[in-house]
């Protein structure tokens, strides 16, 4: 089947206030620039710069925020065409302190959770290559039950599935137990797994080996599982297959942490996508993260993305 569509995003869509001040926590922040936010949003953003045809599946309010992020999906080309806007819940919003290593951040969730099933049309999941979502996504109902159940559908018609697992305590309301479910049915469909040491400490609440790591995934039926280690790079294990590592691109500054997970599997899933070697679709992510931690926000718009990993 030829698909037409490269990517559906399903999942959070927030306005991110990222502090002015670097190097500092909330409570010590005086001032925040707003920026469109949310992992999946940010994959769907960051693709669509990549010349891919991607699709994000989410809901705002019917408020300004709502129109402001219609507005810089009409820059990039995202569809959201079945984006919900909604009036009984205001658009979601996180604050997140601006520093070089994992943000602080405080939720107010409204609008983000109440993805329902009548937004993923079963003509789309059969001509997308990729379905993906974050752990944040599946943190809440309905969103959860509708992420999942079209988790399945999307499986059984064949698209790869993709999950970043950027679990947080604060956003599972501390059932970790919950989440420990819910990620492991999700594993089960065999998705391209994202995740970073942090998650791995704050999911199971100890430091765990590389190994630890990937013999858990792939025995809750993942076949790859990509493991960032921030400044010390990249490690992914593919079943049965030797371990890749590579190191991170060294830089003199970083200017903003805020995003360069997203962008890092953005530029993993554009070169699985455009079927690259595994091991240049890890070096096309490196570059793409290393191009976001010098940028505040977003990627910046004054540059060709594509020219700047090939």
């Amino acid at each position: 089947m030829n698909r037409t569509i490269d990517i559906i995003c399903i999942g959070e869509v927030l306005i991110d206030f990222i502090g002015h001040q670097s190097g500092v926590q909330i409570n010590e922040t005086k001032d925040y620039h707003r920026y469109l936010g949310g992992s999946p949003t940010n994959v769907a953003m960051n693709c669509s710069r990549l010349d891919l045809k991607s699709k994000l599946i989410a809901c705002v309010g019917n408020d300004g925020f709502g129109d402001y992020i219609n507005m810089r999906f009409d820059e990039v080309g995202v569809d959201y065409s079945q984006i919900k806007r909604l009036d009984d819940y205001s658009t979601s919003v996180i604050f997140v302190s601006r520093t070089d290593g994992t943000p602080d951040f405080i939720p107010y969730r409204e609008a983000d959770c109440q993805i329902s099933e009548d937004q993923l049309l079963k003509e789309d999941l059969q001509n997308a290559k990729i379905y993906h979502t974050t752990c944040f996504a599946l943190s809440k109902e309905p969103a959860r039950t509708t992420i999942l159940n079209k988790a399945k559908e999307a499986f059984e018609l064949g698209c790869k599935l993709s999950i970043d697992l950027n679990y947080a305590d604060k956003i599972w309301n501390n059932k970790k137990e919950e989440a420990f479910e819910v990620i492991k049915t999700y594993c089960s469909y065999n998705p391209l797994i994202k995740v970073s040491e942090d998650d791995v400490l704050r999911l199971f609440g100890k430091q765990l080996t590389p190994t630890e790591i990937f013999e858990y995934f792939h025995n809750a039926g993942a076949d790859i599982v990509c493991l960032t280690l921030g400044s010390k790079g990249v490690k992914l294990s593919q079943k049965d297959k030797e371990l890749i590592e590579l190191p991170a691109i060294k830089l003199e500054k970083v200017v903003d942490a805020t995003g360069a997970g997203d962008a890092f599997w953005s530029g993993f899933l554009y070169a699985y996508i455009k079927e690259k070697p595994i091991e240049e679709c890890l070096k096309i992510a490196l570059k793409l993260a290393a191009l976001k931690l010098q940028n505040i926000g977003r990627l910046p718009n004054n540059i060709n993305v594509i020219t700047q990993l090939l």
